[in-house]
């Protein structure tokens, strides 16, 4: 078991793969960046696709605040489905092996690839309760959990949050995802090539 914070743990600068640097980010065609940055935001290139157009960016962060622009500035529905997009933590699709790159490894770094039985019980309950209520997924920041510290989590926003702050809760904890995948594909310094 590593000692890493759960934040450090899974990032795709740890295993050898060359981040991009931010102005290389921002010199990348259309389709490139699209391809690229499309998953940063789960299963939603659109937001990659409109913050294009914002070029170029002075930092990470810069890059950051434009493409939660485009989510805050878009219609309710389409922020629903960019809700919607994201799987439910350690659900079938996760068991099936279905989940994006991004998500399994943040899954993966949050421990709920080796939960135990009462855990995945409590996981798979809670998560299906908050559906119910709220009409989407649960959604945190996996990388910024463990398990446990999960599990109290969705137990203090099913029992505690409204769904009209439930909705804004689960966009800030998508825009936390967002910077830490965004963190493992570029640093704020030039290209490294």
């Amino acid at each position: 078991m590593t000692n890493d914070p759960p934040a450090a743990r899974g990032r795709v600068a740890d295993r050898g793969h060359r981040r991009l640097g931010i102005d290389d980010a921002a010199s990348l065609d259309r389709d490139a960046f699209v391809a690229a940055f499309g998953g940063v935001f789960e299963d939603s290139p659109w937001i990659a696709d409109a913050a294009y157009d914002t070029r170029p960016w002075a930092s990470v962060d810069a890059l950051h605040v434009a493409m939660t622009r485009v989510v805050d500035t878009a219609p309710p529905d389409a922020r629903l489905s960019l809700i919607r997009a994201h799987p439910d933590l350690a659900g079938k699709a996760a068991i099936a092996g279905e989940l994006t790159p991004e998500s399994a490894r943040e899954q993966v770094a949050a421990g709920l690839d080796r939960l135990t039985p009462q855990q995945h019980a409590d996981v798979l309950a809670l998560t299906a309760a908050y559906r119910e209520r709220f009409g989407f997924p649960f959604i945190v920041c996996a990388r910024e959990h463990t398990a446990d510290t999960i599990i109290a989590a969705a137990r203090e926003r099913l029992d505690h949050h409204e769904p009209d702050d439930e909705e804004r809760t689960a966009l800030t904890e998508i825009y936390k995802i967002a910077a830490l995948r965004l963190a493992d594909l570029v640093e704020e310094g030039p290209s490294l090539a």
